[in-house]
């Protein structure tokens, strides 16, 4: 990749993070054929490859979304690499799904679905940046034991339950509660 490239790589990315919709636009036609490069290579996988395609394409997004110059590496580079890991992760959870018997999995009736609007790829795409965001809070922002609460709280145990299956007074769950509700105040997404 020449210098040019580089720079105008960066100078999309500035604009992207200005807000430039054309821009995202830009960035996601000239690494269309990396996405299809990559894609090819799982061709004969049991997705095909329009699905293929389109967790590449996610992974672009994910790229462009995450991508920070100050890590040394091209963004090419990183690029590649987030397209490859979002299409071998699709097909990692279509394995998993294939091997669920059909006799576990409850049919979806179609109107429980007519009164909620379907996501748009963006803000299904958008729900799971945010679900990352908090999981990364819960292990980076919590000590085990906060984490282990609120695994136990989010269950519905009460706090009698939990302090008893925790060796702990429930003194020490309820604040050990009120520390997460005050961290959790901080994080935005």
């Amino acid at each position: 990749m020449s210098a040019d490239e580089k720079n105008s790589d960066e100078l999309l990315l500035c604009e992207i993070k200005n807000g430039n919709e054309a821009a995202i636009e830009e960035l996601i036609s000239k690494y269309r054929s990396t996405v299809d490069a990559i894609a090819m290579k799982y061709i004969n996988s049991p997705l095909e490859k329009e699905d293929l395609v389109q967790e590449g394409l996610i992974g672009l997004l994910a790229a462009i979304n995450s991508y920070s110059n100050d890590k040394g590496a091209k963004f090419s580079t990183y690029a590649s690499i987030c397209i490859n890991n979002s299409v071998q992760t699709a097909l990692r959870k279509f394995s998993r799904l294939k091997d669920i018997p059909p006799s576990s999995i409850m049919p979806l009736e179609e109107d429980f679905f007519d009164n909620y609007p379907a996501l748009s790829a963006e803000d299904e795409y958008l729900a799971k940046e945010s679900v990352s965001a908090l999981t990364d809070f819960l292990y980076e922002g919590l000590s085990r034991f906060e984490n282990e609460v609120l695994r136990l709280y989010i269950q519905g145990h009460s706090y009698y339950e939990i302090a008893e299956k925790l060796s702990k007074k429930p003194k020490a769950i309820d604040n050990a509660i009120q520390r997460i509700r005050k961290k959790l105040e901080g994080v935005t997404f």
